[in-house]
Parts: structure tokens; C-alpha cells; sequence
């Protein structure tokens, strides 16, 4: 049996027990921040661009101009356009390793519902949903099941142009989400 002074030493020292609470909160909370920041950095956390709000121009023919300069890194860029029916048509523009400027929805024929799109990895466009990964080289290239729902795109001098009538004529069954059922 310990001794008053044996439990006095072993507080003052930090020998004695204590609860293992504040350890698993602590790992908990780590864990959540290391979630978040992977999340983050993945580029969903802070959400598609705005294709009006981006500095993007638009031209009277319904087409927005983007400049091929803004895909030399490889990284898809992302995108949303608010159609007049009130659907948010979500979208990413890449340049392949290959060097050609690729576009697509942030969806596809099978995951569309989930409403989760794509994030990059590499090389790779990864399905949030189902982790499907697809090389950027196939991105235009081949359409349905869980490949990215290709956007026709075309190059025109030093801009990549997607006109509006595309991102809502191709879109719109991708981001319908009321007839998921």
C-alpha cells in the first residue's frame, strides 16, 4: 500500500495514473485536422470556380474563353456554371501528359448521383465516389461508365474555348440530382 508521501512523489514526479482521455482526444483531433487538410488540398474543400466570377471572358457567341497558358502545369482546374434552369453544372479543364487540353463534367455515367466528381492524383482523374482511377491521356477519349462525362472543348489561337450551350446541353443529366430516384 502507498504511502501518503508515495502518492504526493508520484504526482509531483508524473509517475502516477492517469486517464488515457486527454491522449485519445488529442488523437482524435489530429486526425480530424489530418482529414481536413488532405480534403482541403485535394482541392474539394474549397469548391469549383465560378466560370463569371474567374476573369474568364465570355464571348457574344455564348462561349467562355480560357486561356491554354492557365493548363501548362497539368493540374485540372475546376469549374462551375449556374445553367437558367437553376442546376449548377460542375466541370474541370486539364492538360494531358500527353500535351493536349482535355475538358470534362466533374461526373460521369455511373457515380453521377453520388454527386461526389473527381479529384487529381498525378497523372490520374480518381472518381470520389468509387475510386475508379483514369489516366489524363483517356480524358475525351473514351465516354461511359465511370470514365469523366467528356465536354467538347476546342482551341482557337491561345484559348481554349467551351461554349455555353455545351456545358448545359451535356451537363444538365449529370447534375439533375431530383431525378436520382
Amino acid at each position: 500500500m502507498k504511502s501518503q508521501s508515495d502518492s504526493k512523489k508520484a504526482a509531483v514526479l508524473g509517475t502516477g495514473r492517469r486517464s488515457k482521455l486527454p491522449v485519445i482526444a488529442a488523437l482524435i483531433a489530429a486526425s480530424m485536422l489530418t482529414a481536413t487538410g488532405f480534403y482541403l488540398k485535394m482541392g474539394k474543400g474549397a469548391g469549383p470556380v465560378k466560370a463569371r466570377e474567374a476573369g474568364i471572358s465570355k464571348n457574344d457567341a455564348g462561349e467562355f474563353a480560357y486561356p491554354v497558358s492557365d493548363f501548362a502545369d497539368g493540374k485540372a482546374k475546376y469549374f462551375s456554371y449556374r445553367a437558367s434552369s437553376g442546376l449548377n453544372i460542375r466541370y474541370f479543364i486539364m492538360k494531358s501528359s500527353d500535351g493536349v487540353i482535355r475538358a470534362a463534367f466533374d461526373s460521369c455515367d455511373t457515380c453521377w448521383s453520388s454527386g461526389k466528381g473527381y479529384r487529381q492524383e498525378g497523372d490520374s482523374m480518381v472518381c470520389n465516389n468509387c475510386g475508379l482511377r483514369f489516366p489524363s491521356e483517356r480524358i475525351n477519349e473514351v465516354r461511359g461508365g465511370c470514365n469523366p462525362a467528356p465536354l467538347t472543348r476546342s482551341i482557337r489561337g491561345d484559348q481554349v474555348i467551351v461554349k455555353t450551350g455545351d456545358i448545359v446541353g451535356e451537363g444538365s443529366f449529370y447534375f439533375d440530382f431530383k431525378r436520382k430516384g
